[in-house]
């Protein structure tokens, strides 16, 4: 008999627990190691979303278990105007990673890094007007769920106001094309910001950004895109912020996904990513700002801002990319995953697009390729398939688009462990589709 059918544990979880999200999986997790997560029955599961998307330096890694032990025995959480050495050093360090980017404060969630980032933004601008993207997610607490479109909008009563959307270049099913079919994201840009002056009242205070909309399916900002927004931001007075929860410290092949483009957004948060599994948010901003923000009041005081653990474990975080060369690693890792991505791109008709960089990578699955027919219901039969023979993969759904697999393994993965990857992805599909490929 199965352990992960254990009734008592299902039925105190069916009685207590509040349903948040998705249904959960019909397994109990036990351990994880590395990319491996262990189930009760003893199954190993090769873990290609990170966990949440955070755990860069995979599970259970012994130099953050090393660093929570020795932490926990000195100080893990003080009065929220004290200071110890771990969060001074872990801004200092973040703030050499981003020149430019030089005052830090350290939260805990990447929504509550979003709201200070907002927050921040609107005091120093004098505006309360935020624009984001409409495939957008920045948290599920007021201004960053105010910010957040692709999921969550219904039910919860008006928005912050002032809350604007544009689209998110799409260059898979783009809106605006050339003459060859080619996404013309620059006319894209115009148009919307047309549209975001027109409903503006004059208050616009701040764009926010994910590089790479990964709940929105793996949208990647175009080379030159980033560049143009800025441009937009700076002459209506914006601020521009940039949400890298999910592509900062190293997992797109460079430390922070703006620096592949050159440019330097007025804030950017981080999560995720920097605690490598454990509750750590940054928010980066440049001097003049943090100074005109303090003039003006700045107010964003909460009981675990700048906390000893987690910064500590920020700390070690940068340390271990350092030291074993894991941006570099996410690159080529990265290419070796891609080009296997797209290995099952050209041996099964039902995988529409393969997009992202580094370590951050999207598979669409679609149920006709020419005419681009979203597959969501064939992509979680794939997801379900794959569970099953021992692989975990998130798949989102989006209105206009096919389900689209976020395969996001932590820096570390092994050579071997991608191409198991690959190896139960193609699988996966061709006992769904029942075709095992040309």
């Amino acid at each position: 008999m199965s352990l992960n059918s254990d009734a008592a544990f299902w039925a105190s979880a069916d009685k207590h627990l509040t349903r948040y999200g998705p249904s959960f999986e019909s397994l109990i997790v036990e351990s994880a190691e590395g990319s491996f997560v262990h189930d009760a029955d003893g199954r190993r599961i090769l873990d290609f979303t990170s966990g949440q998307m955070s755990a860069v330096l995979g599970h259970t890694h012994p130099d953050i278990v090393a660093t929570v032990d020795r932490q926990m025995r000195r100080v893990a959480h003080l009065f929220s105007g004290m200071l110890s050495r771990p969060v001074v050093q872990l801004a200092e360090r973040l703030a050499a990673l981003a020149p430019g980017l030089e005052r830090v404060q350290l939260l805990t969630t990447g929504a509550e890094s979003n709201e200070a980032a907002i927050r921040m933004a609107k005091l120093v601008t004098g505006g309360h007007e935020i624009v984001a993207f409409a495939q957008s997610w920045h948290g599920m607490t007021g201004a960053a769920a105010s910010a957040t479109y692709s999921a969550g909008r219904k039910g919860y009563g008006p928005a912050s106001a002032g809350s604007f959307l544009i689209p998110a270049p799409n260059s898979y099913r783009p809106r605006f094309a050339h003459a060859d079919g080619s996404l013309d994201w620059q006319r894209e840009l115009d148009d919307a910001f047309e549209l975001v002056d027109r409903q503006s009242t004059g208050n616009l205070a701040a764009f926010i950004a994910e590089p790479i909309l990964s709940s929105g399916g793996i949208l990647e900002l175009p080379p030159g895109y980033l560049a143009a927004l800025k441009r937009k931001c700076e002459e209506r007075g914006m601020l521009l912020i940039l949400d890298e929860a999910q592509t900062g410290v190293g997992r797109t092949g460079d430390m922070f996904a703006y620096q592949r483009d050159g440019v330097t957004p007025d804030i950017m948060t981080l999560s995720k990513t920097l605690g490598a599994g454990l509750p750590l948010a940054a928010v980066l901003t440049r001097p003049e700002i943090e100074q005109a923000a303090f003039e003006r009041g700045f107010l964003f005081y909460t009981t675990h801002v700048s906390d000893p653990l987690p910064a500590a474990v920020g700390v070690t975080v940068l340390d271990v990319v350092a030291r074993d060369g894991l941006v570099e690693q996410a690159r080529k890792r990265g290419a070796q995953l891609e080009a296997g991505l797209r290995s099952l791109q050209q041996r099964f008709e039902c995988v529409g697009d393969v997009r992202g960089r580094g370590l951050l990578l999207g598979l669409e699955i679609v149920t006709d390729r020419h005419s681009r027919a979203p597959g969501y219901e064939l992509g979680a039969a794939i997801m379900d398939e794959a569970m099953r023979r021992g692989l975990s993969m998130n798949i989102v759904k989006l209105p206009g688009m096919g389900g689209v697999f976020r395969i996001a393994p932590p820096l570390t993965v092994s050579e071997e462990e991608i191409d198991l990857g690959i190896e139960i992805m193609s699988k996966a599909i061709g006992a769904v589709t029942g075709n095992a490929g040309a």
